[in-house]
């Protein structure tokens, strides 16, 4: 048996006890790696919260692992035991982000017996359960796992805490373990390609000789037209940082996609005959707040916002001078990412009498996946785009033509497409630019709606303890690269 590959993360050595469950499918241990009093070993006590009965923290902490195992457990096919270190270190964080926990395979394998692909590496759960043996003969885990023990705390969200309860009802200000946890296991059954995104190499072997992952017969670049296999390394690398142009094309998750995903992909279309350069259809991110984007599209000349003592910045963190205002009445208005909360903006805007607003990103990379905010006196749609495109329009919308007529925004939603797939009807993977390590290509497109688990970030919204269709995607694919 051959083609083992560790990953670069490190096990405690310390173990301190270990926690099993069987499901009717998967065996799942839990190797507790924590220290004494730290972890799961933490005596203080605690009171019973949303249905985990555990005394003391670390044993309502275990309680939800023992339960994420069981559901895990539960969809994934009989094999040898899978085995998960998990301890609860003090993750990155400071007062305003957080690293919430981090998991992943610890071996893959290739050439293993019953590999449905030759040359092809495996994680180490799935390709023992294929070959139906422990290939390392217990050696190590199949997966790592590491918990912020540190979240809530001072200088590190504090007083955003975990919410221990099992019952999915999270209050706000907190973060859900069980949802949070559920995510990184997944990561640590494969969903995940150890492919470098940032420099597009394939795994190495320990005789030097690099093969593809399982994920890359199935991850399809639009632009170039070409699967990850197809690629050479520099190709790889551009297409990880093609936001919305890498697309998932296993046969389960294309087959369940609709009824995960809703219908109704957000777009901005600028028109003008008279500058074609600047026509074309926009990637966007909506807004949280004001009316959602419909099917009837809101269709406007465009003015730029320009407010400030350098006359070419837009922030409208203020309410708009006249002159600026007589521009933007009546029009879709471009302003500038920074400074105050995007629905301040947005209302000095409508208070001009914009009748939309478009938003430029101040960082380079892919739009995102909404525009975070919260106005009940907002009562017109808006959205933001990349830095690249609102550079684009800048161009135009500059001197005297500051407000025309002959650009037009046309802001609604392609009742075609399903939101977070493209026109194929195929999910997109997140691949943002720059590229984002840790994040990007290995999680979905944060464009998705329903919202995934396997998205970068976690969405308050997530149903706990589901990872398969109708209400998710997880599940799906892992069966297709061969759970």
């Amino acid at each position: 048996m051959s083609g083992i590959r560790m990953h670069s993360r490190s096990l405690v050595a310390l173990v301190a006890s270990l926690a099993a469950f069987t499901a009717w499918g998967a065996t799942i241990e839990i190797l507790n790696t924590d220290s004494p009093g730290v972890g799961f070993n933490d005596k203080t006590a605690a009171a019973p919260v949303g249905g985990n009965e555990g005394s003391t923290l670390g044993e309502q902490r275990m309680n939800v692992y023992k339960k994420v195992a069981s559901v895990w457990g539960q969809q994934l096919p009989e094999g040898p035991v899978i085995q998960i270190s998990a301890n609860w270190p003090a993750l990155d964080c400071n007062s305003s982000q957080a690293v919430l926990g981090q998991a992943g395979a610890v071996t893959s394998w290739h050439d293993f017996p019953n590999a449905p692909k030759t040359g092809t590496w495996y994680p180490a759960a799935l390709a023992n359960t294929l070959a139906q043996v422990d290939l390392d003969d217990g050696a190590k885990p199949e997966i790592s796992s590491s918990f912020n023990v540190n979240l809530g705390k001072a200088n590190c969200l504090e007083g955003t805490p975990w919410y221990l309860g099992l019952d999915g009802n999270a209050p706000a200000g907190s973060i859900d373990f069980a949802v949070v946890l559920t995510h990184e296991v997944g990561h640590g059954l494969g969903f995940a390609t150890p492919t470098n995104g940032s420099t597009g190499l394939q795994p190495r072997d320990t005789d030097g000789k690099r093969y593809p992952t399982v994920w890359e017969s199935m991850m399809f670049d639009n632009t170039a037209g070409k699967t990850w296999l197809e690629m050479t390394a520099a190709e790889r690398r551009t297409s990880a940082i093609n936001p919305r142009g890498l697309v998932w094309t296993g046969p389960k998750v294309v087959a369940d996609m609709p009824s995960v995903l809703k219908k109704g992909t957000p777009m901005l279309t600028v028109k003008s005959k008279k500058f074609p350069d600047v026509a074309g259809v926009y990637l966007v991110g909506p807004a949280e707040f004001g009316p959602p984007l419909s099917g009837t599209a809101l269709k406007g000349g465009m003015a730029r916002v320009i407010d400030q003592a350098d006359g070419a910045t837009g922030l409208a963190c203020d309410p708009l001078s006249s002159a600026n205002a007589s521009l933007v009445a009546g029009k879709v208005a471009l302003l500038d990412r920074g400074t105050c909360n995007f629905s301040v903006k947005v209302k000095n805007a409508q208070d001009a009498g914009a009748i939309g607003v478009i938003v430029v990103n101040n960082v380079a990379g892919g739009p995102p996946g909404s525009l975070p905010g919260s106005d009940d006196t907002v009562v017109i749609p808006s959205v933001m785009i990349t830095q690249a495109d609102g550079a684009t329009l800048k161009t135009v919308l500059t001197g005297s033509l500051l407000s025309t007529d002959k650009i037009t925004a046309v802001m609604g939603i392609d009742k075609t497409r399903y939101a977070g797939a493209d026109a194929a009807g195929r999910v997109m993977l997140f691949t943002p630019n720059p590229f984002q390590g840790g994040s990007s290509v290995s999680h979905w497109d944060t464009s998705a709606s329903r919202n995934l688990l396997m998205e970068p970030a976690i969405n308050d919204d997530l149903p706990t303890f589901k990872v398969s269709a109708p209400k998710d995607l997880t599940l799906e694919l892992l069966k297709d690269i061969g759970w």
